[in-house]
C-alpha cells in the first residue's frame, strides 16, 4: 500500500497546461505541476493509443526526479475525419484548423496515465467527447484568432475561455474538452488508492501547488 495523496504528499502534475492546473486547484487536490514536454511525433495511428502513449511518456520524464510520488500525465488530441489536429504552428495554421471544424462535429480524445510512487503504470485510460461547432464566418475566425488563444492549444481553441462561442454542443465530458477529463480522473485515483475517498477532507486537501 502506498501513501495516499495529501496536502504534504502532494500529487505530481507533469504538464505545463494551466487548464489542467486548474481543473486540478477546483477538485482541491493537492499538486505540484512539473513541465515535461515530449518530442512532437508523428500523430498517426489510433488516436486513443496515441493520446494514452504521449501522457506515459510526459509521465516517465517526470518520474526521475519525482520518484515516491503519484504521477499524473494526460495529452489532449482532436480528431476529425481521421486527421488529427495537435497545436497550430501558427496562425495559418489554426485559421485552416478552424475552418475544417466549422458547422462539423469533432472528436476530443483526452489519455490520462496515473504512475504509482514505486513507478508502475497504475492507471491508463483515454476519454472521447464529440464536439459540434457552429458554422463559421471567415471574420469570426481571423478575429478569434487575433485574440491569440487558439494557438497553444490542440484543434486552436479553448471551449473553457472565448472559444466557447465556436461550440454548438458537446456529447460527453465538457472537462474532457479542457484537459483532464474529471469523472473518469477521480474515479481511477479512488480505485488505486492514490485518493483513499472523494471529496478529500479539509485536513488532506488543499488549493493546490503550480
Amino acid at each position: 500500500m502506498f501513501r495516499p495523496i495529501s496536502e504534504d504528499y502532494p500529487l505530481i502534475l507533469a504538464s505545463s497546461s494551466p487548464r489542467r492546473k486548474d481543473l486540478l486547484c477546483s477538485l482541491k487536490i493537492p499538486f505540484r505541476a512539473m513541465a515535461t514536454e515530449v518530442e512532437e511525433r508523428d500523430r498517426s495511428g489510433k488516436v486513443h493509443e496515441l493520446a494514452i502513449e504521449l501522457s506515459l511518456l510526459k509521465a516517465e520524464k517526470a518520474l526521475s526526479l519525482n520518484f515516491g510520488h503519484w504521477i499524473l500525465a494526460a495529452d489532449t488530441v482532436v480528431t476529425l475525419r481521421n486527421q488529427i489536429f495537435g497545436k497550430p504552428k501558427d496562425p495559418s495554421e489554426a485559421f485552416a484548423m478552424l475552418s475544417k471544424l466549422s458547422a462539423r462535429t469533432h472528436s476530443v480524445i483526452t489519455g490520462f496515465v496515473v504512475l504509482d510512487p514505486a513507478g508502475n503504470l497504475a492507471h491508463k485510460e483515454a476519454v472521447q467527447t464529440q464536439v459540434t461547432f457552429k458554422e463559421l464566418t471567415e471574420k469570426e475566425i481571423l478575429d478569434y484568432i487575433a485574440t491569440g488563444e487558439p494557438l497553444d492549444k490542440a484543434g486552436a481553441y479553448g471551449i473553457q475561455g472565448i472559444g466557447a462561442f465556436l461550440v454548438k454542443s458537446i456529447i460527453g465530458s465538457y472537462t474532457n474538452v479542457v484537459g483532464l477529463p474529471c469523472f473518469e480522473l477521480i474515479s481511477s485515483l479512488v480505485s488505486i488508492g492514490a485518493l483513499i475517498s472523494f471529496p478529500l477532507p479539509a485536513s488532506a486537501s488543499g488549493p493546490g501547488r503550480v
